[in-house]
């Protein structure tokens, strides 16, 4: 600062001999898209690659476990556990790696995430036995839990206030498309070709996300002091969801027995991990108390819960409801099930835009909407296109609800914390899967 009190300038003056052809000659500063008016807008573009693509994993290797189980000489019992252990890593792990996200940075865990889970899946592809293919599942569902972590929270930080419904809208889009693509992704491929082309589909879009991802992602600016997670809170409450999902499974094969006594084994952990003792210069626990008890957090997270159960549940009692009435053809089955995610993709957008005027309102009315829908597929029992109408007033409902719910609770939780409340919503997403498949099963016997 000069003795006038105006800065001085840094480098040579402009009067310099040859200082303006310098000028001239320097290239440009180039500009970083996360600089752009439209940044917010390109986050959502490049985690709506993950959101699609996460989904549509998740529901397209259902559709090809026969065939698994015939080219890996197993049972479909234990091919099963393809599906399961990418499921149980991938619901496990959202939490401590959102919370750790919170400190260390999310765009170099999701783009690290997408490249494991790009790796992984070329590997999934190569595996010459099922005990390699569950251990590549377990990598993949790691990468997959770097990326769904981070997700909400990346869209959290790079969006204002008042537009953050519409762009959760967007992403919640995205994950129902991926959902209902799936088995007819799986479908065509299964018939030009191996299994091994449902993991081998996601390398070149896999590539495709670590590059956008890398290069539109803007860096976290809103993170917490660096702090050490509590390793107890960590290796207690991995086991707690772990053990909640697979006694939930059993109880969708009819092993109640064993779920009951898996049932107990994860209450007992989970006690012992809302009770661990506590010293006074301890790490800090997994979830900050702070942001459970934000308000508003724990209502959001009970209704995702529920939208959940009615979204995988319907999912999953629509073919077994109309494989035993024994007139529906597989094909006709897919048709009529589509129309729920289709009709998700398409009301999460405008709801979204909505969410962000009338939150409370948007959030209720869908909710009830797809309560009042499944309400009445159960009383009336209907088939065809009256099924398909009632299946699509659901998904209509759940998406109005989906990105209303899941702004109320990015928005409630504590600054520097998104990480943390992206992490619980994605665990609640898991956990209502599993159950609502527990109820269609049980309820259809």
């Amino acid at each position: 600062m000069s003795a006038t009190g105006t800065p001085e300038r840094l480098g040579p003056p402009l009067g310099v001999p040859g200082y303006r052809l310098l000028r001239l000659l320097e290239p440009p500063r180039p500009r970083r898209i996360a600089d752009s008016p439209r940044a917010a807008l390109l986050v959502v573009a490049t985690v709506c690659i993950g959101a699609f693509m996460g989904q549509l994993d998740a529901s397209i290797v259902s559709v090809a476990l026969p065939r698994m189980s015939t080219d890996l000489h197993s049972g479909v019992n234990a091919v099963e556990w393809a599906s399961l252990s990418y499921v149980l890593t991938l619901v496990a792990l959202v939490v401590p790696i959102g919370s750790w996200a919170d400190s260390i940075g999310r765009k170099s865990l999701y783009v690290g995430g997408f490249a494991v889970f790009t790796v992984a899946s070329a590997a999934c592809a190569m595996a010459p036995d099922l005990a390699l293919l569950c251990v590549f599942r377990v990598v993949q569902a790691v990468g997959a839990a770097l990326m769904q972590a981070n997700s909400v929270a990346l869209i959290a930080s790079a969006t204002p206030r008042e537009r953050l419904g519409r762009m959760v809208g967007l992403q919640a889009a995205a994950q129902a498309i991926g959902l209902a693509a799936g088995p007819a992704v799986g479908g065509a491929l299964l018939a030009v070709g191996s299994w091994r082309l449902l993991f081998l589909v996601n390398v070149p879009a896999g590539l495709i996300g670590v590059v956008t991802a890398a290069t539109m992602l803007p860096r976290s600016r809103d993170l917490a002091p660096a702090r050490l997670i509590d390793p107890r809170s960590v290796a207690l409450f991995v086991p707690v969801v772990g053990l909640t999902l697979v006694a939930l499974s059993l109880v969708a094969g009819n092993s109640s027995h064993r779920a009951m006594a898996l049932a107990v084994g994860a209450l007992a952990l989970g006690v012992a991990c809302v009770f661990v003792r506590r010293e006074r210069k301890a790490p800090a626990p997994l979830v900050a108390p702070e942001v459970l008890g934000a308000p508003r957090m724990l209502g959001g997270l009970l209704s995702a819960f529920v939208g959940y159960v009615l979204l995988f549940g319907a999912l999953v009692a629509v073919p077994l409801y109309l494989s035993g009435r024994g007139h529906a053809s597989p094909a006709a089955v897919g048709l009529v099930l589509a129309a729920m995610p289709v009709a998700i993709g398409l009301a999460a957008p405008i709801a979204g835009h909505y969410a962000d005027r009338a939150p409370a309102l948007v959030a209720r009315t869908g909710l009830a909407a797809s309560v009042l829908a499944v309400v009445a597929i159960v009383v009336t029992q209907p088939v065809g296109a009256a099924l398909a109408a009632l299946l699509g007033a659901t998904g209509l409902g759940l998406g109005a609800f989906t990105p209303a719910n899941n702004r109320a609770i990015m928005l409630a939780a504590p600054a520097g914390t998104s990480g943390a409340a992206a992490g619980l919503l994605n665990m609640t997403r898991g956990l209502g899967t599993a159950a609502g498949t527990a109820i269609a099963v049980i309820l259809l016997g």
